[in-house]
């Protein structure tokens, strides 16, 4: 199957549905957002590479690397399109092998439990396979904390929790249904908490805390006003 311009999903969309899906839903169904301090900091390390630039750097065994700098990438066959915030085009002394493709990614904070990053990279190297038509094997996390890198293998099991990540977002969007909340303590760093409402509508366990801090709130405001 192939997709059109107008049904391609953020490549971002992927790494917002693992951490969570109704942040995701909440972004890319409702167009809801807001910033926070850990959104801000994030927004500051992609400052550079958001920037469109390119650049070519000699090597002493005879590669060039070419790097390309917030570069528009997009797959018809899994619908899906983004900017790459680095791209790395390592090209052999010998000009008629094809260059070794390597996606690399800024992300702030450390590495993370879950796959949503590595998920995220792993889509991009998809596009670049099929906009480049050649395998990407590899590519590599930025993190801001450990300000190095880490590199990612795009082995079977990443490729093939990509492509279910693919098909749960876009059933998901298709069906614009938003997910109901699950409190997590992933939600105390969520710049959407105030707006998610999880401890309210996260099943009767969280409304009877969320009831309970509300009226327990609003009787220290009739004893302040006393």
């Amino acid at each position: 199957m192939t997709y059109h311009d107008d049904e391609l999903l953020p490549i971002s969309a992927l790494q917002h549905y693992l951490f969570c899906p109704r942040q995701c839903a909440l972004i890319h169904l409702e167009q809801v957002w807001a910033e926070n301090q850990l959104t801000m900091e994030g927004l500051l390390l992609h400052e550079r590479a958001d920037s469109p630039t390119h650049e070519t750097r000699p090597q002493h065994d005879g590669v060039r690397i070419r790097v390309e700098r917030a570069l528009p990438i997009r797959s018809l066959e899994l619908g899906l399109i983004g900017k790459a915030d680095i791209v790395e085009f390592h090209h052999p002394r010998d000009s008629s092998d094809s260059p070794r493709i390597i996606p690399v990614e800024y992300k702030r904070g450390k590495p993370k439990a879950n796959d949503c990053d590595r998920v995220q990279l792993c889509a991009q190297a998809l596009c670049l396979e099929e906009m480049c038509s050649t395998g990407v094997t590899e590519g590599a996390l930025f993190y801001g904390t450990r300000r190095r890198r880490t590199e990612v293998v795009f082995d079977d099991d990443l490729r093939r929790r990509t492509m279910q990540t693919i098909d749960a977002l876009r059933t998901m969007i298709e069906g614009r249904v938003t997910p109901p909340a699950v409190r997590t303590k992933a939600c105390e760093k969520c710049s959407l908490i105030d707006l998610c409402l999880p401890d309210a509508t996260g099943g009767d366990r969280s409304v009877a805390r969320f009831m309970s801090r509300q009226l327990n709130a609003h009787l220290q405001d009739e004893t302040t006003d006393e």
